[in-house]
Order: structure tokens, then sequence, then C-alpha cells
């Protein structure tokens, strides 16, 4: 891989130095071209068979680009073409949707689940810039030369093509997933592309420069060898050990929104009233419907974006209730779901006057079975008991971990009798050759939660002192 930077990056320092010729310039860029071309394959050859036909695309996209080079030269020097389209066209013109097609490939390989907070992210930032391209660019290619319509929609489509290339690319940085060397020499290579037709347009936009730059040897060059960059780029990343990694599945993880991206979107969605506020100062609004249509498709994704980030405030907001609700460890529900359910549960047996029990159990000696297997062997047997006993209680009985070793239940419509019952079948059911001890009280019917936690307490302290694995009324 060093080689191979060390002689693209000679190979384009030296395109400065070469004959004014337009068969050594196009020689030359055909050169470097097929130099990523190759780059590009033999990067690809050593990966596993399913993860190579992303790099394909881009191979093919790029070979096809750098064909119509020497294509083109062909046809004005040689065949004397001058106006659009010519041969060289549908070449350069499949770099876009191949390279689009490597990159949506990689982007579904990097996030099997769908992420639509991405897909907004990019939609925004594309269509703010689509509406600049249709002002400054397309429009005036399609409607203010004097060539026949196929020439016009062939004009048309290189800023189209640039357009898909910059929604993919945001789509794949707004996206998850590892973001080693061969990825960023991706998304370089892209942002080079865009670069190079960037510059292009703002020099042909500008006739009476435009004419007088292009004439400049070294600038013209210059720009030229942005694409050659963008061309090497591929091959880099191809070449680098970790290419296969561009395309492994990330873990699903909620996109963040950091300052940048906020900036983007915000400036994005500023363009269109931006270019009215332009217009309006130049005395008379030209573009008036395409505002209209990019303000209203704007809105509409600003507000789709809304909507996300307040279902995902939502749905964080549901998990730190249910995380405040649950025991970490086990599962169960916690101390704080307990003191909100009992009182509950007590006026209910209150209004309906039923019976109704609670029992607080604590694990024998489990600091010794801490001490002789070690605290993770301690946190295997509190997860397995409480499953255990979860499956040996009724549907309507409550089981959470009140702290440590210790766990209550809540006793539904159960006696002295079936509340001691219950707990004996639930200590049958405790695992690893356990046992713990018991205490249960059967609510009198005036008395508050407190006092009647305190007595089943007093009657779990029995239990121990009577010799453990038991259950004491």
């Amino acid at each position: 891989m060093k080689r191979y930077a060390v002689l693209a990056a000679v190979a384009i320092a030296a395109y400065q130095l070469i004959p004014a010729d337009g068969w050594w310039t196009s020689g030359w860029q055909l050169a470097i071209g097929y130099l990523g071309v190759a780059g590009i394959l033999a990067g690809t050859h050593r990966l596993p068979r399913r993860d190579r036909l992303p790099w394909w695309c881009f191979a093919f996209g790029v070979g096809a680009n750098v064909t119509g080079i020497p294509v083109s030269i062909y046809c004005v020097d040689v065949l004397g073409w001058q106006g659009l389209p010519t041969p060289a066209d549908p070449l350069f013109l499949l770099l876009y949707p191949a390279c689009a097609l490597g990159l949506a490939l990689l982007i579904r390989r990097r996030e099997p689940r769908r992420n639509r907070t991405a897909v907004v992210d990019a939609a925004t930032i594309t269509t703010g810039l689509g509406l600049l391209a249709w002002v400054y660019v397309i429009k005036p290619a399609t409607l203010g030369q004097d060539i026949d319509m196929l020439g016009r929609a062939v004009q048309a489509a290189y800023p189209i093509g640039d357009l898909l290339l910059l929604a993919m690319m945001t789509r794949l940085l707004r996206g998850g997933g590892r973001r080693g060397a061969p990825f960023w020499w991706i998304t370089g290579s892209l942002g080079a592309f865009l670069l190079g037709d960037t510059a292009w347009v703002v020099v042909g936009s500008i006739p009476q420069i435009g004419a007088q730059v292009e004439k400049i040897q070294w600038f013209s060059r210059s720009i030229d060898m942005v694409f050659l960059v963008a061309f090497v780029l591929f091959g880099l990343g191809a070449l680098h050990n970790e290419a296969r990694e561009v395309g492994a599945a990330a873990s699903p993880e909620p996109v963040r929104l950091g300052r940048i991206q906020l900036a983007l979107l915000a400036a994005a969605s500023l363009i269109a009233p931006g270019l009215l506020a332009v217009q309006l100062a130049q005395g008379r609004v030209r573009d008036g419907w395409a505002i209209v249509i990019g303000c209203t498709v704007l809105f509409l994704l600003v507000v789709l974006r809304m909507a996300q980030l307040v279902r995902e405030v939502e749905r964080r907001a549901a998990q730190v209730r249910d995380l405040a609700r649950r025991d970490e460890l086990t599962g169960l529900p916690n101390r704080r779901v307990w003191n909100e359910d009992l009182p509950r549960a007590l006026e209910f047996a209150r209004r309906d006057r039923r019976p109704m029990s609670v029992a607080l159990l604590d694990l024998d000696h489990f600091k010794l079975f801490n001490d002789t297997f070690g605290h993770p062997a301690g946190d295997r047997l509190l997860k397995e008991a409480s499953a255990a006993w979860h499956g040996a209680l009724r549907a309507v009985d409550l089981l959470a971990r009140y702290g440590g070793e210790e766990f209550v239940v809540l006793l539904p419509d159960a006696d002295e009798g079936e509340a001691r019952e219950i707990m004996e079948r639930v200590l049958a059911a405790t695992p690893q050759e356990q046992t713990f001890s018991a205490g249960i009280a059967v609510w009198d019917g005036d008395e508050t939660p407190d006092q009647l936690v305190a007595r089943a307490d007093a009657a779990l302290y029995a239990a121990k002192n009577a010799g453990r694995n038991r259950v004491t009324v």
C-alpha cells in the first residue's frame, strides 16, 4: 500500500510537468485512473467474496469515468464534435450510479436496521444544496443555452449526479459503523469528485473570467489533479488492511446530532429563504416556484426530524422509568415499585374484604457463599434463584428485590395457610441446593404497610433464629 501511495503521489505531482498536449494529458489521466482501478481490484481480491460487490461498483464507476477521457479527446480533436452529447458522456456519467450503488450496499451492510434519522438528515442537506444547484447550475444549463433537448438533459445530468453522490455520502457519514482509514479514503474520494465538479462549475459560471482562467495551465491542471486524487483514493481504501471492516455490521446505536451536524442542517434549511432574500434584493424573483417547493420540502423534513427527536426522547424516558423500577441484576421490580404497589394492593383488599399476606425471604448463608465462590457466582445465584422463585409463584403474586439477598413477596387472596403453602413451594424451588428463611405476615385490615412489613420482618428473624431453611408465620 505504501508503494502504491508513493507511486500515485509522484504520478499526480508530475502531471503539472507533462507537455501541453491533449493526448499527453489524457494519457496521463488515463494511466492514473487505471492505477486507481487496479488498486481497487487488487485490494478487493483479498476480501471475502461477500464483501467484494461494493468495491466492484466503485471500480466499474471509476473505470468508466476514466475511459471517457480519451474518448472525449478523440471526439473533439479527431472527429471535431463540439456539442453535447458525445460518446464520452455516458462513460463519464456511469461514475454516479455505480458509486451510489456501492455506497448503498455499504450502508446496508453497515446498518442492517433502518436508520431513518440519518436518511432525513441526508435528505435535508441534499434538498438545500439541490435548490442551489437548480437555481445556479441545472436551470441555466437546461434553459440558457442553444442546444437540443438531449444535450440539455446530458448537461443537467452531471449536477444531478453530484447531488446523488452528495446524498449517499451524507447518508454514509450520518450512519453508524466503524470509521477506520478505508472509510475516510472512500469519503475523501467522493469529496474530491464533488470538489472538482464544483470548481469547474464556478469557473464556468463566470464567462468573463472563466475562459481566461481555463487558459492558465497550472490552474486547470490543478483542478484535474483533484479528480486524479479521487481516482487513487478508492485504490488506497481497498488496499488498506482494514478494508474488510468497512462493510462490517455496526451495533445499533442512536444517531447523535452534534454541533457540526446541527449547523449543517440549519444552514441547509436556510438556503431557500436566503435565495428568496437575494432575489428580492435584486428586484426580481426569478425562481419563485422552485423556492416554494424547496421551502415546503425542507419544512416537512424539519418537522419529521423533530418528530423523530421527540419519539427518541420519549423512548429514552420510558427506558429511564423502567430502569428506575427494575432491579438491574435480577430484572425484578425493585423496592421503589414495592413501596408504590403495596399501599394500592392493601386498599383493594380493604375494599373487597379479601385476605392479603406479605412474605420477606432471605437467602441463608449468602455471605459465606460469596466468600467461597466469589461475587460473580453470588450474582448468578441471585439471578437463578429469583427466576426459579418467580416460576413457583402464582400469576397474581408480586416478587420484588428488597435489598441485597433479601426479597419480598406480595400474596393477594392468601390467608395464613395458603401463604405458607406457596412459600414452602418457593423454598423447594431454590436452585444450587441453597435455602432461604422466610417470614409471613397476614394483614389484619387496619395496620399500615410499614407495620405489615415490620411484622413480616420479625417473622423472618424468628425463622433465622429457629435454624433457617424454614417459613415462619
